[in-house]
């Protein structure tokens, strides 16, 4: 077989692997933060959880099946390692910062929906406050 091939086998198993472990680690301990994020509405922090990672295997995988081609052709061992490490380091890349991208989204979103609940009204909906002296 093809050296070249074998590099692209292992290349798809380890990045196809990662993509998988990611996504599940970012959907079972994102779902805790998205129900936060969303008032504690379990149903919606399911649906917005599984939309996520749905996007989250067609952004990556869509990647490592771009990123699979090269333009050289490998001649021995030390050329299939060299070219696996390129192409791992740069997927590891985009993985984390897709995860990064995730986590600052909802961060803001968390952030907002924190400060939307802090915020108290100066006077009562039926409240009144006396006029200011000199007015």
């Amino acid at each position: 077989m093809d050296r070249t091939v074998i590099a692209y086998v292992i290349y798809l198993a380890v990045s196809i692997g990662l993509t998988v472990w990611v996504a599940r680690t970012l959907s079972r301990n994102g779902r805790v933060f998205l129900a936060d994020v969303l008032h504690g509405d379990e149903k919606l922090a399911d649906a917005v959880n599984h939309l996520l990672v749905v996007g989250f295997y067609l952004v990556n995988l869509g990647f490592v099946a771009l990123y699979l081609s090269g333009d050289e052709t490998i001649t021995d061992a030390r050329g299939i390692f060299e070219a696996l490490s390129t192409k791992l380091g740069v997927v590891l890349l985009v993985l984390g910062v897709m995860h990064l991208g995730n986590v600052y989204v909802l961060s803001k979103i968390r952030r907002r929906g924190l400060m939307e609940r802090e915020q108290l009204p100066p006077v009562g909906p039926q409240g009144w406050t006396a006029p200011a002296a000199g007015a």
